[in-house]
């Protein structure tokens, strides 16, 4: 049985997993680490896996090879998590020759063949990213949330929300003139949209780590922070293990730390460790900068410059551009 260190206890980094410690990182296949991690042991597995996209940290294979060595790992990941824990799996599409393939779908069956239950598809949007030429721009991903059993660990109260009408009472019924709602908030919606409209409706968004976001680093798709946080609020409770397979720069275990989770995670790539070490360092002293858990995301006034719609896409200049253009011609 592990034993129970102090909620402040220094979070050193090992290399090796040891079930009596609070934060591994692993350096290589996450299948190699997953063996030496007890059966039945993970209270939450969260992670968004490579995309077969071909980015610098994964060769692109068949979308038929790639599904088979994930569910190779999925199997393996099945056996250390808890009877009563979760797995959210983060995934956006597979894209071939401009056709889409919806991963969230073709995984879903691989969990469950394993025999887990699916409690949400939470739809993540965000509102910036690439654009596209030949189809509607992506602005969502989804994560699959499953639990191995039917009786799991949920706890709804560290991620209620504010209520859009607080002082609704029921309009009938034994309760009828008495509050209907809960003084501690509402249960958040599966659309993760921006926090300031979850005040007023039923989204949150929660903001991709691109460009100038305080969280950025060389890491070409990295979690933000506060997306692993909700789901280590909610599913899981101090000292539990929270372990990400695909830790990247080590987002989903800072997440865990802050919260006074345990964390283990795995990455292949010698640059991502080094820079989950040194994030993980900065943040055990202070210095790490976050994104602060629920912080409205900002929204222009109108008034800034590049608010403005630019003087060459009037429709004066518009016309004249035209005429021009049909005067070369």
């Amino acid at each position: 049985m592990q034993k129970s260190l102090p909620l402040n206890a220094t979070t050193r980094i090992l290399s090796q997993f040891d079930q009596d410690e609070r934060l591994i990182l692993y350096h290589g296949d996450t299948n190699e680490l997953i063996k030496t991690i007890p059966d039945n042991f993970i209270k939450l597995i969260i992670t968004s896996p490579p995309y077969n996209l071909g980015k610098a940290y994964e060769d692109r294979v068949s979308i038929e090879k790639y599904l088979e060595v994930q569910t190779e790992t999925i199997e393996q990941l099945y056996r250390v998590l808890s009877p009563q824990g979760s797995i959210c799996w983060q995934v956006g599409n597979f894209v071939e020759k401009g056709e889409v393939f919806p991963l969230d779908i073709y995984y879903y069956s691989i969990f469950k063949k394993l025999g887990l239950f699916l409690r949400n598809r939470i739809i993540w949007h965000f509102g910036h990213g690439l654009h596209t030429s030949k189809r509607f721009s992506g602005r969502y991903e989804t994560i699959l949330w499953f639990t191995k059993e039917k009786e799991y660990t949920f706890n709804l109260d560290p991620i209620r929300v504010p209520s859009k009408y607080p002082g609704k009472r029921h309009f009938k019924g034994p309760n009828k003139g008495k509050l209907s709602g809960n003084p501690q908030g509402k249960n958040p919606s599966d659309v993760w949209q921006e926090l300031v409209t979850e005040w007023e409706g039923c989204f949150w968004e929660i903001p991709n780590v691109k460009s100038n976001h305080i969280e950025k680093t060389i890491h070409p798709c990295q979690f933000p922070v506060e997306l692993v946080e909700r789901c280590v609020l909610a599913l899981t409770d101090e000292n539990d293990w929270v372990f990400d397979p695909y830790a990247g720069v080590g987002s989903a275990l800072i997440a865990a730390i802050k919260h006074n989770r345990r964390a283990v995670g795995s990455e292949r790539d010698s640059t991502y460790v080094d820079l989950a070490r040194e994030r993980i360092d900065s943040f055990n002293d202070g210095t790490l900068r976050l994104r602060p858990l629920g912080k409205p995301i900002h929204k222009p006034s109108g008034r800034e410059k590049v608010a403005q719609v630019p003087t060459e896409w009037s429709s004066s200049n518009q016309a004249r551009l035209l005429e021009e253009k049909q005067e070369y011609k």
